[in-house]
């Protein structure tokens, strides 16, 4: 099928999913994504055989990705996500990466390439993806919302610098050096954004907000541009300059257009999950080598092995290290939802099977098990905290007799 037929196709699946997410929520609030992975499978070239990917998929697929990103950098609010909050998340992504390296390391016998992969796969959060479940959900503002933010966070940034040490191919010393300056000149533009705004920015803003000029969404799509350029300069992984706009995005607007953020928020959102981000997710399953999965024992074997590993790795440490006013409930969720991965998962085993020292049945057994996450973790999570709200709710009521 031609690259327009099999875009009509990945359209026509984005347009499918929320539909079967909707019929299916009846029963069990699952994630629209895992919708658009399976139905990407099917028609992938191990099912029915009907997508073709060429470039101009693999572009929209990484700028699908890119603007996942992005909106985890935007969602961050630094005056709430601070201080004893973010010390324990930061405590538990460090104890998370000395755990998946030491298991990487035992699990391929002191490969060093090869652990480096496992290693930094099993160390992220999919926040992009745990925001929607949030969002949906009604508990992405609050206490909670908060705590999540901050340690998903993290886990979304974290392996992102990871990465950029480990897998970029250069010495560690030199790979340093390029973070330090890349750190300076994101530095220097976080020092410009908060830096007050000229009136006409503003007015601009809310005069064009409604009308063919977008100012705002082209402001943003030109910043976003830019981090991405920019993280291209330095060699480094373009996911660093998507996180980087996405907070750079949310300093400038809550400054300059307090107002009208929201409604730009919206309008990128829309952007987003409307059309790139729906993409990624259903390109994700068109290339998930399932043949290699279902090949022998191994890898299909190796899927709930790296599940556990998740949350043994990253889940354990986000639930013992969470801020203590969570109730144990909301503890256990919120180490669900940080065991919960996928893009970074994909990107991070994309690079090790091009580089040749991760095998592709397990790249496919890997991104087979951080399928699974988004499929059922979010879901238990939800679970968990809807008991302890109707309980909750039960002992109000009986306190009041």
């Amino acid at each position: 099928m031609p690259h327009t037929g099999t875009l009509i196709l990945i359209m026509a699946i984005a347009v499918l999913a929320p539909l079967l997410a909707y019929a299916v929520g009846r029963w069990a609030p699952v994630p629209v994504a895992v919708f658009e992975i399976l139905l990407g499978v099917l028609i992938g070239p191990d099912v029915l055989d009907w997508a073709e990917k060429d470039q101009l998929i693999d572009v929209l697929s990484h700028l699908g990705l890119s603007m996942l990103i992005f909106l985890a950098g935007y969602e961050i609010d630094f005056g709430a996500v601070r201080g004893d909050t973010l010390r324990r998340s930061v405590r538990a992504w460090l104890v998370t990466l000395a755990l998946a390296l030491g298991i990487a390391f035992a699990l391929t016998g002191g490969a060093a390439d090869k652990s480096f992969v496992i290693g930094t796969a099993l160390t992220s959060t999919a926040l992009g993806a745990v925001l929607p479940i949030l969002r949906d959900s009604g508990n992405l503002r609050g206490r909670f919302g908060t705590v999540v933010m901050a340690f998903g966070a993290v886990g979304e940034f974290g392996p992102i610098i990871a990465m950029a040490v480990l897998l970029s191919g250069r010495g560690p010393g030199r790979a340093g050096v390029v973070l330090l300056a890349f750190a300076a000149v994101t530095a220097a533009a976080v020092v410009w954004a908060l830096r007050p705004r000229p009136p006409w920015f503003s007015r601009i803003i809310a005069r064009t907000l409604h009308s063919s000029g977008q100012f705002a969404v082209r402001f943003v799509m030109l910043l976003l541009a830019c981090m991405l350029g920019l993280s291209a300069a330095f060699g480094l992984d373009s996911l660093l300059g998507a996180f980087a706009a996405g907070l750079l995005t949310r300093l400038i607007l809550v400054g300059a257009a307090p107002d009208h953020s929201g409604d730009v928020l919206g309008k990128v959102e829309a952007m987003g999950f409307g059309f790139l981000v729906p993409i990624f997710f259903i390109v994700t399953g068109i290339e998930f080598d399932l043949s290699a999965l279902l090949h022998g024992g191994r890898p299909l074997a190796l899927v709930p092995v790296f599940l556990f590993l998740f949350l043994l790795v990253r889940g354990a440490p986000a639930l013992l290290l969470a801020p203590n006013d969570l109730q144990r409930r909301d503890r256990t969720a919120l180490g669900l939802y940080c065991a919960t991965c996928l893009p970074l998962v994909v990107a991070i085993t994309t690079i090790g099977i091009d580089d040749g020292t991760l095998g592709t049945s397990e790249g496919a057994a890997l991104v087979g098990a951080a399928i699974l996450s988004v499929l059922i973790l979010p879901l238990v999570a939800l679970r968990i905290r809807a008991a302890g709200a109707g309980e909750r709710h039960r002992s109000e009521v009986s306190e009041s007799w």
